[in-house]
């Protein structure tokens, strides 16, 4: 076997059927995405049933490209680490069936990685952060703040008390008539608008200076376009996504690094889908530095549901003694830091 740590990573938690193979935790050598966008989006959102159709169709050509890609052998690759939750049950099973199949078939050692702990882990790619640090994860069905304690040692500082981050950007979306996925088209007509054009509000969750709660400020764009609509006027969208984004993201950002400030961290790092969003990126890192903070977030490509990710979060459970045997189960709902 090679010195080096091959590890081949497989996600299909929702919609993404993605393979990769990194080396040591940080390289990536192969790098497949099979996404399902379009067929969703006529959809306006997700379907479970037909994800999972997808997922069986794609899910082995997608692996033997990864593999093919990577120029090396089955023999060469020391473990598969597969995405056994949080996700939908159905595309999860499809990952972890496979996943199971090759390691019993090839011989090779089988890591269960836990999806949200994976996309912290694409901070990791080609990347020279190391724990600890503080991240926010958002996406489309996770806010959380983590203080990564150790690569595989979280501890959760802050989370959201309804929707997620993304799931607000998603049903914001629909609203002004953007469709799905809403995230990107919300951050591309932003940039058109004035985010000081409407005052949204800005929630607080109780005596928390962590939590985060995003239902109050969907109802409140609703409210404004229902309230437009009635009264005959004219609705300028660009500055109803800019004003929403940003208040959205003022929240995010002051909420993190006012954690990391307090858990004495001197790192913020960002995770997730919603971490692709452009005025996220900058403004986390904007502040960060007026705090004197150092700033880390992956790559677009890794922001997103990937294998790399995958198999970086893979490689450190790997080395740390952690296998799963061939009875892994699909967890729907798994926490961060639950084995």
């Amino acid at each position: 076997m090679s010195e080096r740590k091959y590890i081949l990573g497989i996600e299909t938690s929702c919609d993404e059927t993605a393979a990769a193979v990194v080396a040591d935790g940080r390289e990536v050598i192969s790098n497949v995405i099979y996404t399902q966008i379009p067929t969703h989006t006529l959809y306006g959102g997700v379907v479970p049933e037909i994800a999972s159709r997808e997922h069986v169709l794609k899910i082995n050509q997608v692996i033997k490209k990864a593999v093919e890609d990577a120029k090396i052998t089955w023999e060469e690759i020391s473990a598969i680490a597969v995405t056994y939750g949080p996700g939908l049950v159905g595309p999860l099973l499809i990952g972890v069936s496979t996943a199971k199949a090759l390691a019993y078939a090839k011989g090779i050692p089988l890591v269960g990685v836990n999806h949200i702990e994976g996309h912290i882990c694409a901070n990791y790619l080609a990347g020279d952060i190391t724990p600890p640090y503080m991240c926010l994860v958002a996406s489309g069905g996770h806010s959380h703040i983590v203080r990564v304690d150790d690569y595989t040692k979280y501890t959760i500082i802050g989370r959201t008390h309804d929707d997620a981050a993304g799931e607000a950007f998603d049903k914001v979306a629909r609203a002004i008539g953007l469709g799905y996925p809403g995230g990107p088209k919300v951050d591309k007509l932003a940039r058109e608008g004035n985010p000081s054009a409407i005052d949204f509000p800005r929630a607080s969750v109780g005596d928390s200076k962590y939590d985060f709660s995003f239902s109050g400020i969907k109802s409140a764009v609703l409210n404004y376009l229902n309230g437009a609509e009635m009264k005959g006027l004219e609705v300028n969208k660009a500055d109803v996504a800019a004003s929403f984004q940003q208040a959205v993201i003022d929240v995010l950002a002051d909420h993190t690094i006012q954690a990391a400030l307090d858990y004495g961290m001197k790192t913020v790092a960002l995770a997730g889908g919603v971490a692709a969003n452009s005025l996220l990126r900058t403004t986390m890192k904007e502040r960060a530095e007026a705090k004197g903070l150092k700033f880390h977030c992956p790559e677009l490509i890794y922001c997103t549901d990937n294998g790399a990710m995958i198999a970086a979060a893979g490689y450190h459970e790997f080395i740390a003694g952690r296998r799963a045997d061939l009875y892994l189960n699909a967890i729907p709902n798994l926490k961060i830091g639950e084995r």
